[in-house]
């Protein structure tokens, strides 16, 4: 005997629509709860002012990634060392989860504590290399460290794997750094990181970003330092906080599913002294 199927009533669907709605609010408010804890966790790791001088202004941003925890290894940094110099640091630790954080940590720490010693930037990143080999983590990092001299915006660059860096001036003049660098850190003992000499001149601005600006699945590293570069040369006359935040748009044609970082120091056309 054929039997019909039992259709629902009002009061069974009413039932059940209330428990699939009780489910989707309470997985928004974890979802939400998580979101702010990650978000919470990233603003402790990262600085919550960066240093500047006269003649100088400095912007940095961070966008948390678009899959995992919302939180990654992406770092900046910059505070003043003991001789009166400005320290800058940006870097990217493998992953976007709380290890990658943690490590991350460690790194900018370390960082911090070596370069009141340490005056040269590749003596630096020599030196927390090396402490990263001794605790024996099996994460790595790259970076690039920047020593600024106030007076004469004098930039000492040394880079650990990192990818280059992108500088404009007011004039339109502008160019991807390919300078010499080590190996990322954590990989191997012994490690050498040249330093190169530049200098931020002509009401300029030096932008560092980590590879979640400039790279994605199918977007070509070059393709998207080009990217970068054309921002910058745009908005070299306007000021840093304008200038990292466009900087940081051009993330979202990469397609990367990574955290991203950008930090902008910028010459405002203080006469230098020396």
């Amino acid at each position: 005997m054929n039997r019909r199927p039992r259709s629902a009533s009002a009061e069974e669907l009413l039932t059940t629509l209330h428990r699939l709605t009780s489910r989707a609010r309470h997985e928004v408010e974890l979802h939400q709860a998580r979101v702010e804890l990650a978000e919470a966790l990233q603003r402790e790791m990262l600085p919550p002012e960066l240093p500047s001088a006269p003649g100088l202004s400095t912007a940095a941003r961070y966008a948390p990634a678009r899959s995992g925890l919302d939180i990654g290894g992406d770092w900046y940094d910059g505070f003043r060392l003991p001789d009166g110099a400005l320290a800058f640091a940006i870097g990217d630790v493998q992953g976007h989860d709380v290890e990658a954080a943690a490590f991350m940590g460690q790194v900018r720490i370390a960082m911090r504590a070596l370069a009141t010693t340490a005056a040269d930037p590749g003596e630096v990143l020599r030196q927390t290399n090396e402490l990263l080999l001794a605790v024996d983590s099996a994460l790595l990092a790259t970076c690039t460290f920047v020593r600024l001299e106030p007076g004469t915006r004098e930039l000492l660059i040394a880079r650990a794997g990192h990818v280059g860096a992108v500088w404009a001036t007011a004039g339109g003049a502008s160019g991807v750094t390919e300078d010499e660098g080590g190996l990322p850190l954590g990989i191997q003992t012994g490690e050498d990181y040249p330093v190169t000499a530049r200098r931020l001149t002509g009401d300029g601005v030096f932008v560092l970003v980590t590879d979640g600006v400039v790279e994605g699945p199918s977007y070509p590293i070059t393709e998207g330092m080009e990217a970068v570069e054309r921002v910058v040369r745009a908005y070299a006359r306007d000021d840093a906080d304008t200038v990292a935040d466009a900087v940081l748009g051009t993330a979202e044609r990469t397609g990367h599913e990574d955290d991203a970082a950008v930090l902008v120091l910028r010459h405002t056309g203080a006469p230098a002294a020396g």
